[in-house]
């Protein structure tokens, strides 16, 4: 009888060793599954956010570009290339206005990507040199201020 007792003890042990290895093991998969998603998405943020720093100011360097040529001949060869790639880039930083977009909920940096966004746009918009470098140093501040609202979001 004694050795029934401890055959009964010996598999209730294991059992109940099995049954709290396996919760344990379940929660600590569900916490590495977590923190992979949570760090897949901090560095998709980042590339994207830091994409379209960057694109808003090649089209912040565009739109200046666009409004000097204009200046000088606005009927030029000068002027409609730089024209034409002005519009490119602002398509390039549409397309990443929308990741951000997408890879966020909130609204903090969403409304600092469209600050940025068109503050670069009026650039080219710019009536006299004086208004262009005030709207040119918006559009600097605008870049400057997305990246401080969305440096949270990636650290």
């Amino acid at each position: 009888m004694e050795a029934i007792w401890t055959s009964v003890v010996a598999v209730g042990g294991t059992l109940l060793g099995a049954v709290i290895t396996h919760f344990f093991q379940r929660h600590a998969s569900g916490r590495s599954e977590l923190f992979a998603r949570s760090e897949a998405l901090r560095q998709e943020r980042m590339a994207t956010y830091s994409l379209f720093a960057a694109a808003v100011e090649d089209y912040r360097h565009g739109q200046a570009d666009r409004w000097y040529r204009q200046q000088q001949d606005p009927e030029g060869r000068d002027f409609v290339t730089a024209r034409d790639e002005a519009h490119r880039l602002r398509t390039t930083t549409r397309q990443v206005l929308y990741q951000v977009k997408l890879l966020t909920d909130d609204q903090g940096v969403v409304l600092a990507a469209e600050r940025a966004y068109e503050s670069t746009r009026d650039v080219s918009t710019a009536q006299g040199g004086e208004e262009r470098d005030v709207l040119d140093a918006r559009a600097r501040q605008a870049i400057d201020a997305f990246v401080a609202q969305a440096s949270p979001l990636v650290r």
